[in-house]
């Protein structure tokens, strides 16, 4: 009896910027975004909204705080080594787009803080850099990813090629 067959994995050549960006430059992001949130809470607060900002975080503040750093950590970890460990195509695009779903949630989250937030390039700090122009462009390099833009001819590699790119 034979095995059934598989579909056959779609493999590509990842170009340099899409490299670069999401398995170096977004996780070091998200592993920055960890460390404040879980290490430097008031300092994260403050730099979120200063007018808000308690001295000293609430104990069910801080947890949640360090909660969302588990999420940036996860994040951090999800896109470098899943994406590492793969030149499925599929897999890359599964990814890319739950990750293009969460950027529109964490832009969705600094709502509260005013539509300024999104557009006033002049009164960001550091954090709203982080938070704001950078989901921006990690939207921006996945929508180009996703619509295939600097894949070129994606096509069927050999698993032993796999590892040349």
């Amino acid at each position: 009896m034979d095995a059934p067959k598989r579909p056959a994995q779609v493999a590509f050549r990842i170009h340099p910027i899409y490299r670069i960006f999401f398995l170096v430059l977004e996780p070091i992001s998200a592993l920055t975004g960890a460390f404040y949130t879980h290490f430097r809470q008031e300092t994260y607060l403050s730099l979120l909204n200063a007018e808000s900002a308690p001295e000293q975080a609430p104990k069910a503040t801080s947890v949640a705080m360090s909660q969302l750093a588990n999420m940036f950590f996860f994040f951090a970890l999800n896109e470098a080594l899943v994406l590492r460990s793969t030149a499925d195509l599929r897999v890359w695009r599964t990814v890319l787009l739950v990750l293009l779903i969460a950027d529109l949630g964490h832009l969705f989250t600094m709502s509260e803080l005013g539509s300024s937030i999104y557009w006033d390039v002049m009164s960001w700090n550091a954090s709203d850099w982080g938070n704001v122009p950078f989901v921006y462009l990690g939207m921006t390099m996945r929508v180009c990813f996703l619509m295939g833009v600097g894949l070129g001819e994606s096509r069927a590699l050999k698993r032993k090629d796999w590892k040349k790119q």
